[in-house]
Protein backbone atom coordinates (compact mmCIF):
# COMPACT_ATOMS: atom_id res chain seq x y z
CA UNK A 1 0.00 0.00 0.00
CA UNK A 2 1.17 3.29 -0.63
CA UNK A 3 1.49 5.89 1.43
CA UNK A 4 -1.77 7.94 0.24
CA UNK A 5 -3.88 4.81 1.09
CA UNK A 6 -5.60 5.09 4.43
CA UNK A 7 -5.85 2.02 6.60
CA UNK A 8 -7.83 1.63 9.21
CA UNK A 9 -8.14 -1.39 11.36
CA UNK A 10 -10.73 -2.50 13.73
CA UNK A 11 -11.14 -5.26 16.21
CA UNK A 12 -13.49 -6.09 19.09
CA UNK A 13 -16.13 -8.50 20.82
CA UNK A 14 -19.09 -9.86 19.24
CA UNK A 15 -21.71 -7.08 19.93
CA UNK A 16 -19.34 -3.87 20.26
CA UNK A 17 -20.84 -2.43 17.43
CA UNK A 18 -17.31 -3.30 15.11
CA UNK A 19 -19.39 -4.15 11.73
CA UNK A 20 -21.71 -1.23 11.94
CA UNK A 21 -19.35 1.40 13.28
CA UNK A 22 -16.79 0.41 10.86
CA UNK A 23 -19.36 0.75 7.82
CA UNK A 24 -20.43 4.20 8.78
CA UNK A 25 -17.23 4.78 9.28
CA UNK A 26 -15.83 3.67 6.03
CA UNK A 27 -18.92 5.31 4.17
CA UNK A 28 -18.15 8.67 5.45
CA UNK A 29 -14.61 8.74 4.98
CA UNK A 30 -15.27 7.31 0.98
CA UNK A 31 -13.32 4.29 1.43
CA UNK A 32 -13.98 0.65 0.91
CA UNK A 33 -14.65 -1.77 3.62
CA UNK A 34 -13.69 -5.30 4.61
CA UNK A 35 -15.33 -7.87 7.13
CA UNK A 36 -12.95 -10.34 8.07
CA UNK A 37 -15.57 -12.21 9.93
CA UNK A 38 -17.95 -12.82 7.33
CA UNK A 39 -14.93 -15.07 5.30
CA UNK A 40 -14.37 -16.87 8.71
CA UNK A 41 -18.36 -17.46 8.16
CA UNK A 42 -18.53 -18.29 4.47
CA UNK A 43 -16.02 -20.94 5.06
CA UNK A 44 -18.11 -22.43 7.58
CA UNK A 45 -20.99 -22.14 5.52
CA UNK A 46 -19.16 -23.92 2.61
CA UNK A 47 -18.03 -26.62 4.54
CA UNK A 48 -21.66 -27.15 5.84
CA UNK A 49 -22.89 -27.04 2.20
CA UNK A 50 -20.24 -29.06 1.07
CA UNK A 51 -20.16 -31.80 3.61
CA UNK A 52 -16.96 -30.89 4.69
CA UNK A 53 -16.12 -32.54 8.60
CA UNK A 54 -15.22 -28.97 10.42
CA UNK A 55 -13.45 -31.30 12.84
CA UNK A 56 -11.23 -32.29 10.22
CA UNK A 57 -8.55 -29.38 10.50
CA UNK A 58 -6.78 -30.38 7.26
CA UNK A 59 -10.14 -30.60 5.27
CA UNK A 60 -11.06 -27.11 5.98
CA UNK A 61 -7.74 -25.87 5.54
CA UNK A 62 -7.91 -26.95 1.61
CA UNK A 63 -12.06 -25.69 1.49
CA UNK A 64 -10.09 -22.23 2.73
CA UNK A 65 -7.76 -22.42 -0.19
CA UNK A 66 -10.33 -23.50 -2.70
CA UNK A 67 -13.44 -21.29 -1.82
CA UNK A 68 -14.73 -19.04 -4.98
CA UNK A 69 -15.57 -16.11 -2.62
CA UNK A 70 -16.03 -12.61 -3.46
CA UNK A 71 -16.19 -10.13 -0.59
CA UNK A 72 -18.77 -6.69 -1.01
CA UNK A 73 -16.43 -3.65 -0.44
CA UNK A 74 -19.37 -1.08 -0.44
CA UNK A 75 -20.01 -0.25 3.04
CA UNK A 76 -23.25 0.88 2.40
CA UNK A 77 -24.02 -2.59 0.86
CA UNK A 78 -22.89 -5.61 2.90
CA UNK A 79 -22.34 -8.35 0.45
CA UNK A 80 -20.90 -12.10 0.11
CA UNK A 81 -21.10 -14.20 -2.80
CA UNK A 82 -19.76 -17.91 -3.60
CA UNK A 83 -20.08 -19.27 -7.09
CA UNK A 84 -21.88 -16.11 -7.59
CA UNK A 85 -24.79 -17.02 -5.07
CA UNK A 86 -25.29 -13.98 -2.45
CA UNK A 87 -24.84 -15.51 1.06
CA UNK A 88 -24.66 -12.80 3.18
CA UNK A 89 -27.59 -13.77 4.90
CA UNK A 90 -27.10 -18.03 4.98
CA UNK A 91 -23.84 -16.85 6.89
CA UNK A 92 -25.75 -14.78 9.69
CA UNK A 93 -28.42 -18.20 10.59
CA UNK A 94 -27.85 -19.52 13.63
CA UNK A 95 -26.60 -23.14 11.60
CA UNK A 96 -23.50 -21.23 11.12
CA UNK A 97 -23.01 -18.99 14.36
CA UNK A 98 -22.89 -21.90 16.26
CA UNK A 99 -20.36 -23.92 14.62
CA UNK A 100 -18.18 -21.08 13.23
CA UNK A 101 -15.66 -20.93 15.79
CA UNK A 102 -14.60 -24.11 14.78
CA UNK A 103 -13.19 -22.78 11.65
CA UNK A 104 -12.08 -19.55 13.61
CA UNK A 105 -9.87 -21.43 15.96
CA UNK A 106 -8.27 -23.74 13.27
CA UNK A 107 -4.29 -22.23 13.25
CA UNK A 108 -3.80 -24.21 10.22
CA UNK A 109 -7.14 -21.99 8.56
CA UNK A 110 -5.89 -18.32 10.33
CA UNK A 111 -3.06 -17.85 8.27
CA UNK A 112 -4.78 -19.03 5.20
CA UNK A 113 -7.75 -16.23 5.46
CA UNK A 114 -5.02 -13.81 6.88
CA UNK A 115 -3.26 -13.65 3.47
CA UNK A 116 -6.20 -13.30 1.87
CA UNK A 117 -7.14 -10.37 3.73
CA UNK A 118 -4.29 -8.34 3.34
CA UNK A 119 -4.07 -8.53 -0.30
CA UNK A 120 -8.09 -7.57 -0.14
CA UNK A 121 -7.06 -4.92 1.83
CA UNK A 122 -4.34 -3.75 -0.35
CA UNK A 123 -6.73 -4.30 -3.17
CA UNK A 124 -9.18 -2.47 -2.17
CA UNK A 125 -7.20 0.43 -0.36
CA UNK A 126 -5.75 1.02 -4.58
CA UNK A 127 -9.13 1.23 -5.85
CA UNK A 128 -10.59 3.35 -3.76
CA UNK A 129 -7.98 5.30 -1.66
CA UNK A 130 -8.05 3.49 1.37
CA UNK A 131 -9.50 0.70 3.45
CA UNK A 132 -11.79 0.45 7.05
CA UNK A 133 -10.88 -3.78 7.86
CA UNK A 134 -12.60 -5.16 11.03
CA UNK A 135 -12.25 -8.02 13.24
CA UNK A 136 -10.55 -10.01 15.56
CA UNK A 137 -6.66 -9.96 14.62
CA UNK A 138 -6.59 -7.17 12.30
CA UNK A 139 -4.62 -4.86 14.85
CA UNK A 140 -2.34 -6.88 15.93
CA UNK A 141 -1.57 -9.50 12.96
CA UNK A 142 -3.20 -8.90 9.50
CA UNK A 143 -2.11 -5.28 9.24
CA UNK A 144 -0.37 -4.25 12.33
CA UNK A 145 1.56 -1.23 10.61
CA UNK A 146 -2.25 0.15 9.71
CA UNK A 147 -2.33 3.88 9.74
CA UNK A 148 -5.26 3.65 12.64
CA UNK A 149 -5.68 0.62 14.86
CA UNK A 150 -8.96 0.84 17.06
CA UNK A 151 -10.33 -2.12 19.77
CA UNK A 152 -13.90 -1.19 19.87
CA UNK A 153 -15.44 -2.89 23.35
CA UNK A 154 -18.49 -2.55 25.45
CA UNK A 155 -19.55 -4.35 28.73
CA UNK A 156 -21.07 -7.72 28.31
CA UNK A 157 -24.43 -6.21 29.20
CA UNK A 158 -24.67 -3.81 26.63
CA UNK A 159 -22.82 -6.34 24.24
CA UNK A 160 -26.07 -8.72 24.76
CA UNK A 161 -28.51 -6.43 24.48
CA UNK A 162 -27.34 -5.44 21.00
CA UNK A 163 -26.98 -8.61 19.77
CA UNK A 164 -30.16 -9.71 21.27
CA UNK A 165 -32.46 -6.52 19.20
CA UNK A 166 -30.29 -7.50 16.05
CA UNK A 167 -31.26 -11.26 16.34
CA UNK A 168 -34.39 -10.98 18.15
CA UNK A 169 -35.94 -7.83 17.17
CA UNK A 170 -35.89 -7.16 21.36
CA UNK A 171 -33.64 -6.88 24.31
CA UNK A 172 -35.71 -8.23 27.34
CA UNK A 173 -34.16 -10.31 29.55
CA UNK A 174 -35.18 -13.93 27.83
CA UNK A 175 -34.08 -12.55 24.33
CA UNK A 176 -30.63 -11.80 26.34
CA UNK A 177 -30.23 -14.89 27.72
CA UNK A 178 -31.14 -16.77 23.94
CA UNK A 179 -28.21 -14.52 22.88
CA UNK A 180 -25.83 -15.19 25.93
CA UNK A 181 -23.85 -18.67 24.91
CA UNK A 182 -23.47 -17.17 21.10
CA UNK A 183 -21.38 -13.98 22.54
CA UNK A 184 -19.97 -15.18 25.59
CA UNK A 185 -18.95 -18.84 24.07
CA UNK A 186 -17.76 -17.55 20.94
CA UNK A 187 -15.70 -14.70 22.56
CA UNK A 188 -14.33 -17.36 24.81
CA UNK A 189 -13.22 -19.68 22.24
CA UNK A 190 -11.85 -17.14 19.71
CA UNK A 191 -9.49 -15.85 22.15
CA UNK A 192 -7.48 -18.72 22.31
CA UNK A 193 -6.02 -17.59 18.59
CA UNK A 194 -6.72 -13.72 18.64
CA UNK A 195 -6.47 -10.96 21.43
CA UNK A 196 -9.45 -8.71 20.71
CA UNK A 197 -10.20 -8.07 25.03
CA UNK A 198 -6.97 -5.65 25.42
CA UNK A 199 -5.85 -2.97 23.11
CA UNK A 200 -2.16 -3.43 21.94
CA UNK A 201 0.62 -1.15 22.26
CA UNK A 202 -0.36 1.95 19.73
CA UNK A 203 -4.47 0.71 19.61
CA UNK A 204 -6.52 2.84 20.96
CA UNK A 205 -9.44 1.45 23.08
CA UNK A 206 -13.00 2.85 21.81
CA UNK A 207 -15.47 1.42 24.76
CA UNK A 208 -18.93 2.31 23.73
CA UNK A 209 -20.90 0.80 26.10
CA UNK A 210 -22.68 4.38 27.25
CA UNK A 211 -22.31 5.43 23.27
CA UNK A 212 -25.71 5.02 21.28
CA UNK A 213 -24.49 4.63 17.54
CA UNK A 214 -23.60 7.94 16.07
CA UNK A 215 -21.70 8.71 19.44
CA UNK A 216 -19.55 5.63 18.66
CA UNK A 217 -19.01 7.04 14.70
CA UNK A 218 -18.05 9.91 15.96
CA UNK A 219 -15.57 8.71 18.47
CA UNK A 220 -13.73 6.32 15.57
CA UNK A 221 -14.07 8.98 13.69
CA UNK A 222 -12.15 11.47 15.92
CA UNK A 223 -9.47 8.66 16.41
CA UNK A 224 -8.35 8.95 12.92
CA UNK A 225 -8.87 12.59 12.74
CA UNK A 226 -6.37 12.49 15.22
CA UNK A 227 -4.03 9.55 13.72
CA UNK A 228 -4.57 10.30 10.06
CA UNK A 229 -5.36 13.79 9.52
CA UNK A 230 -3.07 14.09 6.10
CA UNK A 231 -4.93 11.40 4.76
CA UNK A 232 -8.70 11.95 5.54
CA UNK A 233 -11.60 15.13 4.95
CA UNK A 234 -14.01 14.16 7.26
Amino acid sequence: MTSNHLVIAVDGPSGSGKSSVSRAVADRLGVGYLDTGAMYRAVTWWCLEEGVELEDRDAVAAAARDIPLEMGTDPTHASVLVRGLEIEDAIRTTRVSEVVSKVATNTKVRPILQEQQRELMDRIATQTGGVVAEGRDITTVVAPHADVRVLLTASVEARLRRRSKELHGEAHDEAVEATRDQIVRRDADDSTVSQFTQAADGVHLVDTSDLDFEQSVEAVLTVVRKEAAHKVDA
